[in-house]
């Protein structure tokens, strides 16, 4: 099975378009949504609306939790807080709804995958996995990670390959899993890429061939940027669009 996995649309509809026009060459399967469809990006609803037609399952991101009222994000920096408000104003009943009942993991038992938006550790806290320090905290917790596991959440591609005792970082490039290894993968951001590479980052699962891979493609920025500027939210959401970080 093909399993196309994507995260972080962040309200970019350019973006996302992108992405799901480069999947219809990939002979996807199921496509899954690693969470954060919502926050600081010109389309809420517009890719609301894209996900919830083409995806299995959806996994709930930190900005799809504050915008649905399940999470406090006070502690959050202003202009974040001000896009997730408007937001919060902008989506659908349907929208709305559909982010208030988005789980915080999914099992994909028969695959041996499990998603999550966030390290699996404490999935409420949406900590990041960024680092192998960070990957390490998912030790004592080993026997319960998929095979592969697979998260959103820092916005950039990351591989670490775990043992029950230790963790390898490995380059975010096109790799075939072994068997007595168990990885997780960072998948990047559709909507806000933050690795200096400003196209959207994508994935696919093969998993009969076990073989993973990192995909990217080029989007429309200035029409993204130019909704981030007319939604009146911060002007650096559409700066940085740009530079990819």
């Amino acid at each position: 099975m093909r399993l196309g996995i994507l995260s972080d649309i962040h309200a970019n509809y350019e973006a996302l378009s992108a992405v799901v026009e480069a999947y219809r060459h990939e002979a996807i399967d199921k496509y899954y949504c690693l969470g954060d469809t919502v926050g600081y990006g010109g389309s809420p609803n517009e890719c609301s609306d894209v996900i919830r037609d083409l995806v299995e399952a959806t996994i709930l991101g930190n900005h799809d939790a504050a915008v649905a009222g399940r999470m406090d994000y006070s502690y959050y920096y202003e202009a974040a807080r001000h896009a997730l408000d408007l937001h919060a104003q902008l989506l659908t009943p349907t929208n709305l709804a559909w982010l208030k009942g988005l789980p915080y993991q999914l099992r994909l038992e028969d695959l041996n995958v499990l998603l999550c938006h966030g390290s699996p550790v404490r999935l409420e806290e949406f900590e990041y996995i960024f680092a192998p320090e960070q990957a390490r905290e998912c030790l004592p917790i080993y026997d319960e990670l998929g095979h592969l596991t697979l998260i959103g959440h820092s916005h950039l591609c990351k591989v670490f390959a775990l043992s029950p005792t230790s963790v390898e970082e490995l380059p975010p490039i096109d790799f075939e899993l072994r068997p007595d290894r168990k990885y997780i993968v960072s998948v990047g951001s559709v909507g806000q890429p933050r690795d200096y590479d400003n196209r959207a980052s994508y994935t696919v699962y093969d998993s009969d061939r076990k073989r993973f891979e990192f995909k990217r493609v080029e989007y429309d920025i200035e029409a993204a940027a130019d909704k981030v500027l007319k939604a009146k939210l911060e002007r650096n959401f559409a700066h940085r669009l740009f530079i990819g970080v």
